[in-house]
């Protein structure tokens, strides 16, 4: 584990180091996504499953309940808060270009990349995305409310819960549509290419994946469903390695 600090920002992460094409593994669990998440509820393990053949790097998120990342509540700008971090990360270890993968939260976290650095993402795989469900609007101000909000308010006596009721109706509810951070056009005119893993439990909508897939001139999509049984784990994994060495920008010896 390393330690990249920025002003009074502090992100705890994991590089596997080696020279192969820099891949960014954001880990999914919402607001509580930490390292831990690839050995606890993740499909499969991406740093493992992957480490052999790019530069893995994954961090816990700030304020994490679990996690060792820590800074600022920034309420008028949550995504860009957390982006921000990603991108300072990369700036960190002298990453220019690099691959992104994403778990649950990480769907939204790589269309926010995709927006804020479209010529630094080379490549996107966006697994078990998040996205807005209207059937259920409140679903991630509640889940985060009762499942982030306590721990955070019992370890830093700075943040208050008023501020985190504050923070998740900014990050959840100012844009209640589709995948929180960028629009349909923009995902119209993303021409990075993009694979998509869907799912569709409460917080990951089948629906809005599979909308992202139509929209994006570049996308493809894997079998669904694809996390349900061990014996077609193993089938989404050779669809994202395949997709990953198709667009590796440097040629990887197999």
């Amino acid at each position: 584990m390393s330690v990249y600090q920025k002003g009074n920002v502090r992100i705890n992460y994991q590089d596997t180091g080696g020279d192969g094409f820099p891949l960014m593994i954001i880990p999914g669990g919402g607001l509580n996504s930490t390292l831990g998440f690839f050995t606890s509820s993740a499909p499969f393990h991406a740093m493992e499953e992957f480490k052999g053949e790019y530069r893995c790097i994954a961090a816990d998120l700030r304020n994490a309940n679990g996690g060792l990342s820590t800074g600022p509540l920034e309420i008028d700008r949550p995504w860009d808060a957390y982006t921000d971090d990603h991108i300072g990360l990369m700036d960190h270890l002298g990453i220019n270009q690099f691959m992104v993968m994403g778990f649950c939260i990480g769907g939204p976290f790589i269309w926010n990349l995709l927006k804020r650095v479209p010529n630094r993402v080379v490549a996107a795989v966006l697994a078990q995305p998040s996205g807005y469900r209207p059937e259920k609007p409140d679903l991630f101000y509640q889940n985060n409310i009762k499942g982030w909000a306590p721990g955070l308010t019992a370890q830093r006596s700075d943040i208050t819960m008023s501020m985190i009721d504050a923070f998740l109706k900014k990050m959840y509810q100012a844009n209640p549509d589709f995948v929180f951070t960028v629009t349909r056009d923009f995902v119209r005119t993303c021409k990075t290419p993009i694979l998509v893993l869907p799912d569709d439990v409460a917080a990951h909508p089948y629906k809005v994946a599979m909308e992202s897939v139509r929209l994006a001139p570049n996308a493809q999509v894997s079998l669904y469903p694809w996390k349900e049984e061990k014996e077609t784990i193993p089938l989404a994994v050779r669809h994202v390695r395949t997709f990953l060495r198709a667009h590796c920008p440097v040629a990887v010896a197999h």
